[in-house]
């Protein structure tokens, strides 16, 4: 098993779940959200586990270039992936529903997006300055985008 990140905004949860986790005999990191891009990240897989992705998670890891959403995953926060400007495709399972403000702003060199059948919401400036992405399928299922 690879090393494990944990990234949260709530300190005591957050340190539970390490300790847990290194008391278990993984191999953890920890991050609030937004200090992901000092680790310089390359590929990222969430889990099957985990439902949501914290606002501003990922921002600023520019060196990534390779993520994979678990099926249950249900939220990408706002900036969740903001300025991931090595991130050149991605696919949303059909469990996401809500794409945060700005989640891929800056990202430059997106070029493939995928979006899952439930998507229903898609934030501000969810994609600006994706100069990259010239094709995006937004499936029937949204509801509201932006404002």
């Amino acid at each position: 098993m690879g090393r494990i990140l944990v990234v949260d905004d709530h300190d005591s949860l957050r340190k539970g779940l390490v300790r847990a986790l290194n008391n278990a005999g993984h191999d953890v990191e920890e991050a609030a959200n937004g200090t992901a891009a000092s680790i310089s990240l390359t590929n990222v897989t969430i889990g099957n586990g985990v439902i949501s992705i914290g606002d501003g998670a990922f921002s600023f890891c520019t060196n990534l270039t390779r993520v994979t959403l678990g099926d249950r995953v249900i939220n990408i926060g706002v900036d969740a992936f903001e300025y991931c400007t090595g991130l050149t495709s991605l696919t949303l399972p059909d469990s996401a529903t809500r794409i945060g403000d700005d989640a891929f702003s800056f990202c430059t060199s997106l070029n493939q997006m995928t979006m899952g059948n439930g998507v229903t919401n898609i934030g501000c400036s969810a994609f600006d300055s994706c100069i990259s992405l010239t094709n995006v399928m937004i499936p029937r299922s949204v509801t509201r985008i932006g404002d």
